[in-house]
């Protein structure tokens, strides 16, 4: 029985009304019934509620697969269960493929981010193969959604933005049924149809609210938003400086403890 995800949707929506501009088409896309994987963009910090929203319009909650860790908060955790999110192993990558199929066969909704981290692009990342693999273990459709606008409320190395009238525009894609066959080749055609759909969601966007040289704005239609290939070497860099700052805070345990 779902009893917080209500509240939070009827709180979502509130902020719809009053804070934000959203324009979304393609909700009827949703299965009513059985279970769909969900594949959305992921550039904000606020994908959760682009990509569940379409699926609200139909009476469908997506459980979202989340790291283990988030469960084991003492606040986040009971939030994410009352949720009925799904909690993964990312050291265990076939256990976390099974809890989605899982998930799946029983008739859930399951939302699932392709690029895996946020993109600095604004543009769609190269994907996995994990959201055509498990639709197509499980038998059921994979359901494209991107939005474009929630990055510039929260996203990467940006602040938070909540000023009223912010554009939001979300277009959910026809559902397609993976066979599993040839996952390169139906992953490919995954990024296809979500790279498509980001075109939708930019050419709908207000021309108020697309200046030249907008950092929201992807390099290639005159925003500031570094390319794909520039947005990738941040990244390197990023998960390089983590890595360090790791490396040098178990050094200082370890020296602590020697």
């Amino acid at each position: 029985m779902d009893i917080t995800y209500p509240i939070i949707i009827a709180v979502a929506k509130s902020w719809f009304r009053v804070g934000l501009k959203v324009d979304m088409a393609g909700a009827e896309n949703v299965p009513a019934t059985g279970g769909a994987v969900i594949a959305c963009n992921h550039n904000s910090y606020l994908d959760f509620i682009a990509s569940g929203y379409p699926g609200e319009r139909n009476k469908r909650y997506t459980r979202f697969m989340a790291k283990k860790e988030v469960f084991d908060h003492k606040v986040g955790g009971p939030l994410m269960r009352s949720f009925h999110h799904l909690a993964v192993d990312r050291s265990n990558g076939a256990e976390a493929f099974q809890v989605a199929v899982d998930a799946l066969k029983s008739g859930e909704v399951v939302g699932v981010y392709p690029e895996a981290t946020i993109s600095r692009s604004f543009e769609i990342k190269e994907i996995k193969t994990g959201a055509v693999r498990m639709a197509a273990a499980a038998g059921v459709p994979v359901v494209p959604v991107v939005h474009f606008g929630f990055h510039r409320v929260q996203t990467k190395g940006h602040k938070r933005d909540l000023s009223r009238g912010t554009a939001v525009v979300i277009r959910v894609g026809e559902p397609y049924f993976p066979t599993g066959e040839d996952a390169v080749a139906e992953t490919a055609e995954l990024h296809r149809r979500m790279a498509a759909l980001l075109d939708e969601c930019i050419a709908a966007y207000p021309a108020d609210q697309k200046p030249a040289g907008a950092w929201w704005l992807p390099a290639r239609l005159g925003g500031s938003a570094p390319t794909l290939e520039e947005a990738e070497r941040l990244d390197v860099e990023e998960k390089k400086a983590r890595a360090e700052r790791k490396a040098a805070k178990a050094a200082e345990k370890a020296a602590a403890k020697g």
